[in-house]
Order: C-alpha cells, then structure tokens, then sequence
C-alpha cells in the first residue's frame, strides 16, 4: 500500500531580506578565522535593502561586548575581546551560584 501524502503540503517560507543578511553576518562572524582574530569585515551587498541593513547594524551597535567601525559606506568592522573566566554562560534560565573561599 502506498502512504497517503498529506492533504495539505508545507509551504516553505521565504527569509525575509532581514533574516538572510542576519545569517550571512552570522556566519562570518562564526568564521574559524574570525574567532581566532575575533574581528570580521562585513561588506554589504547589492541585494542588501537599506531596511536590512539598517535593522542588523541597529541589532549590532545594541550587542555588548562588541566594537563596530565604519570603514566607508557598506562596510563594517566588528571586533570583540576574548571572554574572561569570569564571563560566565549560564542557559536556560538557571543561576549559577559562585562560592567564594571564606577565611
């Protein structure tokens, strides 16, 4: 018997002009060369609409921990500093408690 396919078939959704520059820049940034240098040069595109562009380097000037300089028009360097020990990630929710030694 051949399986039924169902009645109504996903759609796939289209990333918006935002969401698509968000995951190039995001994938620069992740970049194995640009985690050792910890600094990345984003160029915009030609199919980058003003829109995108301004909402991501709106969403970067917000992001702590993070310098960003304008090279020239369209082109952005970010750099950041290297987490400490005492830059903790705690996810999820939950609180880490840090004892410190009593004398």
């Amino acid at each position: 018997m051949a399986k039924q396919k169902p009645a109504k078939q996903q759609q796939r959704r289209e990333l918006t002009d935002l969401e698509r520059l968000g995951l190039r820049i995001s994938s620069m940034i992740n970049a194995p060369k640009a985690q050792l240098e910890r600094r990345a040069v984003i160029h915009r595109l030609d199919t980058d609409t003003d829109e995108a562009w301004d909402g991501v380097m709106e969403l970067l000037r917000e992001t702590d921990g993070l310098e960003m300089t304008v090279i020239e028009e369209g082109v952005v360097e970010l750099r950041w500093h290297q987490q400490s020990d005492d830059d903790r990630y705690v996810g999820d929710g939950e609180i880490e408690v840090v004892e410190e030694g009593v004398e």
